[in-house]
Parts: structure tokens; sequence; C-alpha cells
């Protein structure tokens, strides 16, 4: 069972530095760019990527997430063990 988790951590460790490293070349990628154009489609990815999913939602999905929040606040609720159950 040690082996597996080490290899899990290990392997996680490897993941994460190449995410990093991916990050760093990205960014000197684009510190070096003077393409507006590619600069502006970066800007206009990232910005929707931070878009805020709510807008996206269609009005019944937001009755449907506000019905749920009022009933957890009438304490309408199930313990997460009890749910994973039924």
């Amino acid at each position: 069972m040690k082996i597996k988790a080490f290899l899990f951590v290990d392997s996680l460790k490897t993941e994460i530095m190449h995410i990093e490293t991916s990050k760093i070349h990205l960014v000197k990628a684009i510190l070096n760019s003077n393409d507006e154009e590619f600069i502006s489609r970066l800007i206009d990815f990232v910005n929707k990527e931070n878009a805020d999913f709510w807008h996206e939602l269609t009005p019944e999905e937001k009755a449907e997430i506000k019905e749920g929040i009022n009933q957890l606040d009438r304490g309408n609720r199930k313990p997460f063990r009890q749910l994973l159950k039924s």
C-alpha cells in the first residue's frame, strides 16, 4: 500500500511541476509577444473562463437552485452519508 501511495504522490508532484513549467512558458510567450490580436484573444479567453456561470443558466435552472437553497434554509436537509445510502 505504501508503494502505491508513494507512486501517486510522486506522480502528483510531477504533474504539478509540469503545470508550473507550462505556466512559466506561457507567461514568457505572452511577455515576448507584440501581437495585439494574440493578446486580445488571450484576454477574451481568460474573461470567458472567469465568467460567472449564473448568467449562463436558464431561468428554470436558477429557480431550481433557489428552491434548493430555500429548502436548506428551512432545515430540509440530509447528511451526506445518508444521501449516499439512498
